[in-house]
């Protein structure tokens, strides 16, 4: 297996939307399904921050999400450019292997 790992800030009048993009339902877990390797997204809310989230996107391997980042590319970067609007500030934590 395969995760991703983002830390997010989201203003408080943004969290709603934010949580409907960025949750497991949400739109990027919609663009993510269109591989039969992905996995699930958690999105984690910060018990004591106010707006801190951290989202996990499962892949079955780095190849598989590699894989997806290219032939997804054009969407990938739509979605990302669409929902910057959402958040105050973005990381990637990391990619790593289970």
């Amino acid at each position: 297996m395969f995760v991703v790992v983002w830390q997010f800030e989201v203003a408080e009048e943004k969290v709603t939307a934010f949580e409907a993009a960025y949750g497991p339902e949400g739109s990027w877990a919609q663009l993510f399904r269109g591989s039969p390797s992905y996995q699930g997204t958690e999105l984690l809310k910060d018990a004591y921050v106010p707006g801190g989230y951290v989202t996990i996107d499962r892949w079955a391997s780095e190849e598989a999400f590699r894989a997806f980042r290219k032939d997804n590319d054009s969407a990938y970067e739509a979605l990302d450019r669409a929902c910057d609007e959402l958040t105050s500030r973005e990381m990637r934590i990391g990619a790593y292997t289970v």
